[in-house]
């Protein structure tokens, strides 16, 4: 899950680099001790989505009603954790057979996409072109950017930006989406550039057909419902102004967190041509046990990324178990272990240390 976006022409040339063959000791053990991995438990996926949206709501309502300032920071922080773990189940919507777990994605958008003003379709049909072999790095890839490769000022920019994400995603609704049911040409622009979880200012997003052209339509119509309620009760007075902020604070604190995530999902190094699988697992990070803290900004599955672009039909609840098996099973000087990471600072320093580098 992305939001945000720079542009590429910052990046600074560099020498070619030479290719990465594909390690094939690591793909071929990769996909042979993780078969009986591959189903996805409905029980767990339910449990985490409905306890992320009461944890979350109940927080949030706390922080809104408590009159104590620090009390209303903590259930603030609580609400932000909780939400944004409900919201990065949005990746598992885009792998998921959803025959497997009936009625999950209806009940996403109705608990997390439609108030949080991010419906599955922002993601669904833009995070695979990521996992495509032939795009990942490429300007045809939605979700990067050579970002070691820019200059310094680029990640506080990349970061901070984020949080207008509450603020973009309420004109995106209210605003532009009931105009651009009058407005064919405004309506070619919404979808193309506002209607994607992207990094990638250079993708432009296809009109939707059949039934996801239906889909899309009833959860934007839903989403925008919403955000339009949702600015009339707070300019009456019915929601008052530090409910909507909060609301505001809180949708800006997820937004933070997973550019922060999204800053270290990958090295970035990537200048636009084709890679093997093995070069974009090298260019994508885990970050496994005995780290605790990315159970909170890595959530569901995400600090695995590495391992989730090696085999992105595992569910999320199947990656430490995988991560696991294959740790014991590749000796250390396999590819594998080269995408393993302590914590997040580190890899912060190293992607600030990267933008630095002369050119």
């Amino acid at each position: 899950m992305n939001t945000i976006t720079l542009d590429r022409a910052g990046a600074a040339p560099v020498a070619p680099r030479a290719p990465i063959a594909d390690d094939k000791a690591m793909l071929r053990a990769a996909a042979e001790l993780t078969r009986d991995l591959v189903q996805p438990r409905p029980a767990l996926y339910w449990a985490d989505l409905i306890g992320s949206a009461l944890v979350g709501y109940a927080a949030l309502a706390l922080a809104v009603t408590v009159s104590a300032s620090g009390w209303a920071v903590v259930a603030g922080v609580v609400a932000v954790l909780a939400l944004y773990r409900g919201m990065s189940l949005i990746h598992e919507l885009t792998h998921i057979k959803h025959a497997a777990v009936p009625g999950f994605r209806a009940a996403w958008n109705a608990l997390i996409g439609v108030p949080m003003m991010i419906p599955s379709f922002m993601y669904e049909g833009v995070h695979n072109l990521h996992h495509a072999k032939t795009r990942y790095g490429t300007a045809e890839d939605p979700e990067y950017l050579p970002l070691a490769l820019m200059r310094p000022w680029t990640l506080p920019v990349f970061i901070l930006v984020s949080a207008l994400a509450p603020v973009g995603l309420l004109i995106r609704y209210a605003v532009l989406a009931p105009l651009s049911a009058l407005s064919p040409r405004l309506r070619e622009q919404v979808v193309a550039r506002y209607s994607a979880l992207s990094i990638n200012p250079q993708f432009r997003r296809r009109p939707p057909q059949g039934e996801e052209k239906a889909r899309w339509t009833r959860w934007e119509i839903a989403t925008s419902l919403w955000s339009i309620a949702l600015l009339a009760l707070a300019a009456t007075g019915v929601v008052s102004l530090r409910a909507f902020v909060i609301f505001l604070l809180v949708g800006s604190g997820v937004a933070l967190i997973n550019q922060v995530r999204t800053l270290v999902a990958h090295l970035w190094q990537n200048e636009g041509e084709p890679m093997s699988v093995t070069a974009q697992y090298l260019d994508t990070v885990n970050v496994p046990p005995p780290a605790m803290l990315p159970v909170l900004w890595a959530p569901v599955g995400l600090r695995y990324h590495a391992l989730h672009h090696l085999l992105p039909g595992l569910p999320y609840h199947a990656l430490a178990e995988a991560h696991r098996r294959i740790s014991r099973v590749l000796e250390q000087d396999s590819s594998y272990h080269k995408a393993n990471y302590a914590g997040l600072p580190g890899l912060v320093g190293k992607l600030a240390a990267a933008t630095m580098r002369p050119r």
